[in-house]
């Protein structure tokens, strides 16, 4: 407020008097009216100041001896949370572009680098909850939310109207029905997919060629209906797309039930080790191949196992332009001196495999680019690590084998995997166990048994799973597990992809690459005393929590006594509810500092956000 010039010190005094009042009126609106429903952004940011505040307002009332207790610790905690205004409903804090924007990082927009991750500093984090759109309703259950989701839910039918003669999304009343199609799959993506196993000559036309074929990578992957369909085959694709200008496709696929990630191919590897996936796809992506001498070529390839495919449906593999024509010349070279050869062509369709050994990449001519990779690269680092321009060749074991080695699925599911050898473990090691998680999971579910019918968890959420266990030991549930190892301990997850289960990499620290709302059931081992070593905070990760829970979902933390007793403290604040609880006294399987706390999380209501339930 600017104050005005007087030449009587009367006005003087009444003007200082009103300037006075006014400061003072505006300093409790700042922080009274703020908790009432007005989130402006010194109470959206900032964690540790608006958490103090309100202990000490809410609390005034009880025991001074209570406060100076409270008040010592550095970790005080808060009654209630405020609900983050209605435009951060859909907020992913690692990939908010407004962030980028306010932060003004420079990026190169031609590599991408505005759809990698850029974090929040810590007192840029929001410290709210993150509310649902206005009529969210409980989602609808597998498999039935394959074909048709909630319109309310994600509220964007921008994609239905863009690819309306492609069959990807159709609006019909309060629901958005999925017909089954894609770019260069009108028709459906079942025939498409048994299109692409006969090209290969796999018998029935069955793409899971008796097993052996598992796990697929789906790179612009739209509303996943490629990996929607695949399940019925017993493969599980990584569907993988940025938030870019098709937005919510990745929302879209979560919220059918199918496996999805924010990620894209621009600067850095992908958050998968090495010799992941037995098939990369990719049905008109719109990805430039040839740029940077082939390097996003060359990130498919490090990722495929050894004989893996790249399933290639684009103008450049039919049309007839000059245009099309040259990059199919380009292409072709490239992918020639990668030592990949074409398994099959048909129509709109080309399929290369990569080889099984080094021999051909050691009969190259000397100077032949791409280069390998130097002999220090570790092809399974991948937590920001960069992309190079460069061909990872096999393990000296791997060039023997002539092979990833693996067994057909299922059994490779509870099969010693090769790598084991990477970290020592030995094959008695890996059996106990995957013997130990199948009876914690048998224990959980017992605990859950009274809130739970066969369809109420679809998307489930392993926040540590070590070698996959705890996926492995839900294979006869309706489920699949997003198996998040993470990034500064034991580099498992490649056991996990050798087990037929898919994953990715996170730091706890850190917001992980999904929207609000997209899981069932999310499972901490440990993950909290984890990131307390590493000195981040509890209260950050139980707001991640939240955000990516579902209304109604359900959250297993197992980990230390003091710990489950911090987290109850926060119950009223996050509206979750305590469902279960057990110890040593009541379950032999716990130490006797640990225990099992097992919580879901409510409907809320909010001014603009009124659902129903199913």
């Amino acid at each position: 407020m600017t104050r005005g010039r007087s030449d009587g010190s009367q006005k003087k005094r009444l003007i200082a008097t009103i300037c006075v009042v006014a400061i003072f009126l505006g300093f409790l609106y700042a922080y009274y009216g703020s908790i009432f429903g007005n989130q402006d952004s010194a109470l959206q940011h900032g964690s540790k100041s608006l958490s103090h505040y309100l202990m000490r307002n809410e609390d005034s009332e009880e025991s001074s001896t209570t406060t100076e207790q409270e008040d010592a610790d550095d970790d005080v905690i808060p009654k209630s949370y405020p609900v983050c205004d209605d435009r951060h409903s859909e907020l992913i804090p690692c990939l908010d572009r407004h962030l980028i924007y306010q932060m003004r990082l420079k990026l190169d927009l031609s590599l991408m680098e505005h759809y990698e991750r850029h974090c929040p500093p810590p007192e840029r984090r929001f410290n709210c909850l993150i509310p649902p759109p206005a009529g969210y309703k409980v989602p609808i259950k597998w498999p039935k939310s394959r074909d048709e989701v909630w319109k309310a839910n994600i509220p964007h039918t921008h994609l239905a109207h863009e690819k309306s003669d492609q069959n990807w999304m159709v609006v019909k009343g309060e629901k958005i029905v999925f017909p089954g199609g894609g770019t260069h799959f009108h028709y459906g993506a079942d025939k498409y997919i048994a299109s692409i196993a006969n090209m290969l000559n796999f018998s029935n036309d069955n793409l899971n060629n008796e097993g052996r074929l598992r796990t697929v990578l789906d790179v612009g992957c739209g509303v996943a209906s490629f990996g929607g369909y695949l399940l019925s085959s017993n493969i599980i694709a990584m569907s993988l797309a940025p938030n870019d200008v098709h937005q919510n496709q990745i929302q879209f696929a979560l919220e059918r039930g199918i496996p999805a990630y924010l990620g894209v191919l621009g600067t850095k590897r992908l958050p998968y080790p090495s010799r992941s996936f037995e098939l990369a796809h990719c049905s008109r992506c719109r990805i430039d191949w040839l740029q940077r001498d082939g390097i996003l070529l060359l990130e498919l390839d490090r990722l495929l196992r050894p004989g893996g495919y790249f399933a290639y449906s684009s103008p450049e593999a039919y049309a007839q332009d000059e245009e099309d024509l040259r990059i199919w010349r380009e292409m072709s070279d490239l992918v020639g001196r990668m030592c990949w050869r074409i398994a099959a062509k048909r129509n709109q369709t080309v399929i290369w495999q990569k080889p099984l050994t080094n021999d051909c990449y050691l009969q190259r001519e000397p100077g032949t680019r791409p280069p390998l990779c130097r002999s220090d690269d570790d092809p399974d680092a991948v937590w920001g690590v960069q992309m190079e321009a460069c061909i990872s060749p096999y393990s000296d074991r791997d060039h023997k084998a002539k092979g990833s080695g693996l067994a057909p699925w299922p059994a490779r599911l509870t099969s010693p995997p090769p790598r084991l050898q990477d970290f020592g473990y030995s094959n008695e090691m890996f059996e106990k166990d995957t013997e130990m998680w199948r009876r914690r999971v048998e224990s959980y579910w017992n605990l859950l048994s009274p809130k739970i019918e066969t369809d109420t968890i679809r998307n489930v959420m392993d926040m540590k799973a070590n070698m996959g266990s705890f996926g492995a030991a839900l294979k006869d549930k309706d489920v699949w597990v997003m198996n998040v190892v993470p990034e500064d301990g034991p580099n498992t997850l490649k056991l996990i992809y050798d087990r037929g289960l898919i994953g990715t990499t996170n730091n706890w620290c850190e917001a992980f690459s999904t929207y609000p709302r997209t899981y069932d059931l999310l499972h901490a081992w440990t993950v909290f005393s984890d990131i307390e070593k590493k000195e981040c905070s509890s209260e950050d990760l139980l707001l991640e929590m939240d955000r990516m829970l579902r209304p109604t979902g359900f959250i297993i933390i197992r980990d230390k006594q003091s710990v489950i007793d911090l987290i109850k403290k926060y119950l009223p604040a996050l509206h979750w509810e305590a469902v279960a609880t057990a110890d040593a006294s009541s379950d032999s399987e716990l130490d006797s500092d640990e225990a099992i706390f097992i919580v879901q999380k409510k409907l809320w209501l909010t001014s603009e956000s009124v659902r129903d339930s199913e």
